[in-house]
């Protein structure tokens, strides 16, 4: 039984009392529509089409390509073949969403599993890194099915499916293979969208224990991590889950036990997400537990290492672990990064406007006596590595005051940035109206993730007057938390992990089956 001070949420009540009250190289291409089929090609290979060939990273001995195949006629192209030639040396080194291979100059690259038709009027993106010398020239000649693909009324690539290329690409193989089936999301306004552009919004669950099980010598997971389990959740017809992680764990920082740190415990974790994301789930990564010594107001705990929530994550900690996370799961944009759980610098700087400030910048931040990753520090070191992944930014007072989000919101070369906002009863922002004033002007921005949601009463009588609001503007939400806790040490939605729910978990499983 872990000990009570360590709990994730064993703040709660303190908490509750407290606060009461993209850019790429767009290469244009002209390719002319077939007026019959070679031989031995499909029937079906007469389908028009067009491609978009992108460029979205190019690091001088190598770059990552982005092709985008539109459906512009009035059939499905099915159990398509993509097939194109470079001519200079480029070398494929490893791609996904689709099966990638190379002979000679000529590559090849068919459907995945999870992808084979592409309907008329929808596209598909696939993606690849290559490695070259010299000068790297685009290809212009494209064919699908074995024909050359081109649109019959419009024979070169429009500028608009150009422009809607998934900008998932990045300097490195995904880490888990090809991605299950799981979207690759990026941001459009204010959603999350496919790589054909199609609006995502998560309903899922938060699955506590890699932020505190390895610090407390437990292990990596709390409860069981295989197919069983998640097969319990899926269940519930959720489509993503977030997995908190601890700083000291990944880094195998400050002697934690070697069995649950470092290269064994990132193991876990890419397993992990690579088992959820087979079976079509998403998968959020949020830094929960940092360094830092911090014994000022709401602190969890007066110990320097990662062992408990506090209220900024820690420059000298935070941001060599977001490079190596980034680094680990960058081509995999199916992972969200949410760059910290829960700042609450408002109740260490004693000022709204300092909080906010200490947020974006970090620094030496007023009350708090370590230095402080800010959020685009954090958001520089995901970028500077070249991963595309959607982040997400929660704000102060626990990621539940977004009042000053769009004013702070740090500069992001992808634009793949989500506002991140936890929404519990006891909240200060916790009504209908606060949410239209506070929340709503937000969400109409950028994309909203409620990363956390819940009640500390064992019920849900909050889940029901909160989760149709975000349904009514479009925002994603995950309940926490998917752990056979006892409610009253916090919201748990689940007694056992075969997926009985408690009478909280049953309010929010009775929600998702009214779902689409």
């Amino acid at each position: 039984m872990r000990p009570r001070a360590m709990h994730p949420r064993a703040r709660l009540a303190a908490v509750a009392a407290a606060l009461g009250g993209f850019t790429a190289a767009l290469v244009p291409l002209t390719a002319t529509a077939a007026t019959s089929a070679p031989a031995g090609t499909t029937a079906g290979a007469s389908a028009t089409c067009s491609v978009a060939y992108t460029v979205s990273n190019d690091w001088g001995t190598g770059f990552t390509a982005a092709i985008t195949i539109t459906d512009t006629g009035a059939t499905p192209l099915a159990s398509w073949t993509l097939g194109y030639a470079y001519g200079g040396n480029q070398t494929l080194q490893s791609g996904w969403n689709g099966t990638w291979s190379q002979s000679g100059s000529a590559v090849t690259v068919t459907a995945p599993s999870w992808a084979t038709t592409i309907a008329p009027g929808a596209s598909y993106t696939t993606d690849a890194n290559f490695g070259y010398s010299g000068t790297n020239t685009a290809p212009t000649a494209f064919t699908v099915n074995g024909v050359a693909c081109g649109d019959s009324t419009s024979p070169s690539a429009s500028p608009s499916a150009s422009a809607s290329a998934s900008p998932s690409a990045s300097p490195s193989s995904s880490p888990t293979g090809t991605p299950g089936a799981a979207p690759a999301l990026h941001v459009s306004g204010n959603h999350l969208v496919d790589a054909n552009g199609h609006t995502v919004t998560l309903h899922g669950v938060d699955r506590s224990g890699t932020e505190f099980a390895c610090v407390q010598n437990t292990g990596v997971f709390d409860g069981p991590a295989d197919q069983a389990s998640v097969s319990a959740m899926t269940s519930w017809r959720i489509n993503a889950v977030r997995v908190p992680l601890n700083e000291d764990c990944w880094l195998g920082a400050n002697g934690v036990n070697p069995a649950y740190a470092g290269a064994n415990y990132i193991a876990a974790v890419k397993a992990y997400v690579s088992l959820l994301e087979q079976n079509g789930l998403n998968v959020i990564l949020d830094l929960h537990w940092t360094d830092g010594a911090y014994t000022g107001n709401s602190s969890g705990c007066s110990g320097a290492t990662a062992v408990c929530q506090k209220p900024m994550p820690d420059a000298a900690g935070a941001v060599p672990f977001w490079t190596s996370v980034a680094t680990t799961f960058k081509g995999d944009d199916a992972v969200v990064f949410d760059l910290f759980n829960e700042p609450y610098p408002d109740r260490a700087t004693g000022s709204e406007t300092s909080a906010w400030e200490c947020w974006l910048n970090g620094g030496t931040c007023p009350g708090i006596g370590y230095t402080v990753a800010g959020m685009q520090s954090l958001d520089n070191a995901v970028r500077g590595t070249g991963a595309t992944n959607v982040v997400m930014l929660g704000g102060l007072a626990y990621s539940n005051d977004l009042t000053q989000w769009l004013a702070y919101e740090p500069h992001d070369p992808t634009g793949n940035v989500a506002a991140s906002w936890h929404s519990y009863n006891f909240n200060a922002c916790s009504s209908s109206s606060c949410w239209n004033a506070q929340i709503a002007p937000v969400a109409a921005k950028v994309p909203l993730v409620t990363g956390e949601l819940g009640e500390n009463d064992c019920a849900h009588g909050y889940l029901d007057s909160v989760l149709p609001w975000l349904d009514s503007i479009g925002a994603s939400y995950l309940a926490w938390t998917w752990n056979t806790w006892d409610c009253a040490s916090g919201p748990a939605l689940i007694s056992s992990y075969d997926g009985t729910p408690t009478g909280f978990g049953a309010g929010y499983k009775a929600h998702l089956a009214t779902l689409g």
